[in-house]
């Protein structure tokens, strides 16, 4: 993100408040579009939708499309992360012109991929309707795409399409998705709530040809990279699931509910933790728009004076700068992370009143706005060791997380409802904890991993 991250630095330097509202509104959209809206749109829907229609047929519609937003978010991560680092090298090489060729052919390997599956599962496995089950199937294929799409997003120069794009899909998915209430079916709102998206994905799609306007030419010949950064691949996979993993241990609780179609969920739980993980929404735009492209220029230069072969004391200057850039951009997610943490823990009986929610999951969402504390350092973290191609220690890194996210989840749904929440707080305490110091010992000895582990013609 570090590309879009300079173009909206140049708002800031407006030097008023309409430039830093609109920095931090891009930033944020640009980095958690999807995710972020997602959770906005079903939220609206089912508030617009609560009074039209039938509660069975409102939880079906609402339960769809959690399922398909977290099982499509699994499936993209594989092709999201490998195409992720295709086009860093190949912007760093200014060599850009198979951007659209990869963006095809992944788009239709991810789709090919996970069709069989989507298909069983909503012809075979549940139990709905025929129209249901391929808006259902539709609506997945659609949430797919914009997963895909939106890696391409970093290196855009025109945020203001994008944040256009998801403004637009938006609103569009609400009006249609409440106009579908007055037939009272799941169908309806689903097929109305499906538009919408199609909207934003297409215009996100149309946005990224624009930018990278080439002929699509062998759109499959990359299927080699998923060889070439296998541990990459592994990593979207294994990430995706870590976040889900929680979610998916609760929906095993003596609270679940089990819709007639089969579909298992346990709402207080999913509700608080989406609520909680909207608190990180302000410092991932602040990293996208300062931290990340403060730490990129000092990573730059790093490497500038390598390639340069400058003297060891510039170089150590240099490196002492990345560790610097690190630090502060650590104390600004800290401060700012830290506050809206503790100010929305404080004020939570304030805020579920507003919103009238029921304080029934006022522990579990306080719990969670721990967790996201520690889950958010611990992204900005990962982002750093990616950096410096550390693909391995990543890996291992989030095979922890999921391991200790779906463990202590199952160990602490056994001990009853007070201690819901306290399995995804520990496990991103823990990974917080294992990647800081996975983070410190690397960054701290990067001559030495520079100009002796990664130098070939010394490990050969």
């Amino acid at each position: 993100m570090a590309g879009i991250g300079f173009e909206l630095r140049k708002l800031l330097r407006r030097d008023d408040l309409l430039g830093v509202l609109q920095s931090y509104g891009h930033s944020a959209l640009t980095a958690t579009g999807p995710w972020l809206l997602t959770i906005l749109m079903l939220s609206g829907t089912v508030f617009l939708g609560g009074e039209a229609i039938d509660l069975d047929e409102l939880a079906q519609f609402r339960l769809i499309v959690i399922y398909n937003f977290a099982f499509s978010l699994v499936f993209a991560g594989p092709p999201s992360m490998v195409a992720t680092r295709y086009l860093a090298d190949a912007i760093y090489v200014k060599r850009v012109d198979e951007a659209p060729s990869l963006m095809l052919g992944y788009l239709t390997l991810l789709l090919a991929v996970e069709a069989p599956l989507v298909i069983a599962f909503y012809v075979w496995v549940v139990d709905v309707s025929d129209i249901l089950a391929v808006v259902a199937i539709g609506n997945f294929f659609v949430v797919t795409g914009i997963w895909l799409v939106t890696t391409f997003l970093s290196a855009l120069k025109d945020y203001g399409a994008v944040t256009r794009a998801f403004a637009f899909g938006t609103g569009l998915a609400l009006l249609s998705a409440w106009a579908g209430t007055a037939s009272g079916s799941a169908a309806a709102m689903l097929a109305g709530f499906s538009t919408g998206l199609a909207l934003i994905f297409f215009l996100l799609l149309a946005r990224v040809y624009a930018e990278y306007p080439y002929a699509v030419v062998h759109p499959f010949r990359h299927g080699g990279s998923f060889a070439k950064y296998w541990e990459l691949a592994l990593s979207g996979a294994v990430y995706n699931s870590a976040i889900w993993v929680d979610k998916w241990v609760m929906w095993f609780a003596p609270e679940r509910e089990q819709l007639a179609s089969g579909m298992l969920s346990y709402p207080d739980y999913d509700s608080a933790m989406f609520l909680a993980y909207l608190t990180i929404v302000p410092s991932i735009a602040a990293f996208v728009l300062t931290v990340e492209t403060d730490f990129f220029e000092s990573y730059q230069r790093f490497y500038a004076r390598i390639q340069q072969h400058a003297s060891y004391d510039s170089i150590d200057a240099a490196h002492r700068d990345i560790i610097s850039s690190i630090l502060r951009g650590a104390r600004t997610f800290v401060v700012l992370q830290g506050s809206i943490c503790v100010a929305t823990i404080l004020l939570a009986p304030r805020l579920f009143t507003v919103l009238n929610i029921n304080f029934a999951q006022i522990g579990m969402f306080r719990i969670g706005v721990l967790g996201a504390f520690f889950h958010v350092l611990s992204l900005a973290l990962s982002i750093t060791l990616s950096y410096f191609d550390l693909r391995r220690p990543a890996l291992w890194l989030q095979a922890l997380f999921l391991l200790a996210n779906g463990a202590l989840t199952w160990l602490f749904m056994g001990l009853g409802h007070a201690y819901y929440g306290y399995g995804y707080f520990l496990s991103a305490l823990i990974t917080f904890a294992a990647t800081f110091l996975v983070v410190a010992h690397y960054v701290g000895r990067l001559p030495y991993q520079t100009f002796v582990v990664s130098n070939t013609s010394v490990t050969a």
